[in-house]
């Protein structure tokens, strides 16, 4: 009897787990369908999306996808499109919701605005096409009113003003004056009027580029600098467009010399920019690339950023050998004198070489002096050293390369204002230095770990 029940009880729960699962969950779930296809402001994704025509007050933008998944402006005029500025917009249409119905195409349309809509847009999907025309902002910020051409509803949606407002042929634009990847340069070649610097990319075509000056003089490069100027290479974009035609005629007669040309050359090409400022009063400068290209007024900054000097682009380490190419340092201040060795990764005292060293201590100071970096240059000459406390420096570094032969020199003279005079094996001349590295010089007690005072941080 207890069996019969337990059976028909199961029987029972399997007809009612077959029911939810054949009836009633499709129904709730196409029921959230229906109620998410309600909200949404386009019938497709934006995947889907192969065409937009934006219609505004200062006339029509008309946008298509290229087969190579490119976006390209078709109309007013046939140009490469600002990639990031049209998937802005696309992502802001098909995300787009509605929030409410709240009248249809009979309806007086000048309370939304929609009389004489600001914006008027048409996108497409292969076969399907839906038009949106943008009214006033709804009662709440980042909302407008449209009326969906297909049903001819007047919609409250979630749409943002500043996604649609004020949109013009220059926003979809492609503004990017150069193409490039960092790591694809081979050479990067800066003309001045009066001189040229070339940098070779040493790499081998690796990832992280290593730079090295090779013209006018065969030096290495301050990487940090010439990733900076890359940078900002890669950030040289349009302010305005200048097509073809008599006004780029007429502003192309008043370019002469430029400030800089810079040249990037890669395996797929050469590309060159030149930047002009024909009246540096007006605080307009232009970029020119080809010349049957358009011409680009850019910020005025820009040529600021790439004039260079040689010294801008040297690595500045005055020392003149890289920290794991010192096989021995001798330190010589005016109160401590000593010379580390590096024997198998280990540094030990010349003088005490059985005695053990903090390494860590020793490691970190060895790393600050070869790497102490000019801040100014002060002289491009040798000159008298007396004046600046340098025939009897504060501190001298000798480093010793693993061939025996001396690698690297570095001193240290006066202070003047926040600032180390110095000279260095690396540059020649007369420069200055961050004071700190005077403090952080170990004492044999510190390295040993006898001193009583905390180590040089």
């Amino acid at each position: 009897m207890r069996y019969r029940s337990t059976l028909l009880m199961a029987v029972i729960l399997a007809g009612l787990a077959a029911y939810l699962y054949l009836v009633e969950f499709p129904a709730q779930q196409q029921e959230q369908e229906q109620e998410t296809q309600a909200k949404q402001l386009l019938p497709f994704a934006e995947s889907a999306i192969t065409g937009v025509a934006m219609t505004t007050a200062q006339g029509l933008v008309q946008l298509s996808k290229a087969d190579a998944g490119e976006w390209v402006i078709t109309a007013p005029l046939k140009t490469d499109a600002d990639s990031r500025e049209v998937q802005a917009l696309l992502r802001a249409l098909a995300t787009g919701a509605v929030s409410r119905t709240v009248a249809d195409r009979s309806a007086p349309l000048a309370p939304f605005g929609l009389e004489q809509p600001i914006t008027t847009v048409t996108v497409t999907a292969g076969s399907q096409q839906e038009t949106l025309a943008l009214g006033d902002s709804g009662p709440l910020s980042n909302t407008l009113y449209v009326l969906r051409g297909s049903d001819g509803k007047v919609l409250l949606t979630d749409l943002a003003p500043k996604d649609f407002i004020n949109k013009s042929l220059m926003t979809f634009r492609r503004k990017e004056i150069l193409r490039f990847a960092q790591h694809e340069i081979d050479r990067l070649r800066l003309t001045y009027p009066s001189t040229e610097i070339v940098l070779y990319n040493m790499a081998g075509g690796k990832p992280k580029p290593s730079w090295k000056i090779r013209y006018p003089i065969e030096a290495e490069a301050d990487q940090v600098e010439v990733r900076s100027l890359l940078f900002r290479l890669e950030d040289l974009k349009a302010l305005g467009i200048i097509d073809p035609g008599p006004e780029r005629d007429a502003v192309a007669k008043a370019l002469t010399a430029p400030k800089v040309k810079i040249t990037i050359h890669t395996a797929a090409g050469d590309q060159t920019v030149r930047l002009y400022q024909p009246d540096p009063q007006s605080g307009e400068a232009i970029a020119e690339t080809i010349p049957e290209a358009p011409l680009y007024r850019v910020n005025p900054t820009f040529i600021k950023s790439f004039t260079k000097d040689l010294f801008d682009l040297q690595d500045k380490r005055l020392l003149g050998v890289d920290v794991e190419d010192v096989a021995m340092l001798s330190v010589k201040t005016r109160d401590r004198s000593y010379v580390l060795i590096n024997q198998q990764g280990e540094w030990v005292l010349e003088d005490q070489p059985d005695r053990k060293l903090r390494q860590e201590i020793a490691d970190l100071f060895v790393s600050r002096v070869a790497n102490l970096p000019a801040e100014e240059r002060v002289l491009k000459q040798a000159t008298a050293l007396a004046p600046y406390g340098l025939l009897e420096p504060k501190a001298e570094f000798v480093a010793t390369g693993k061939d025996g032969k001396i690698a690297g020199k570095l001193a240290l003279g006066n202070l003047s204002g926040n600032l180390l005079y110095a000279t260095g094996h690396r540059l020649q001349g007369l420069f200055q230095v961050r004071p700190d590295i005077l403090t952080q010089i170990p004492s044999k007690a510190e390295l040993l770990g006898d001193s009583q005072e905390p180590a040089p941080r």
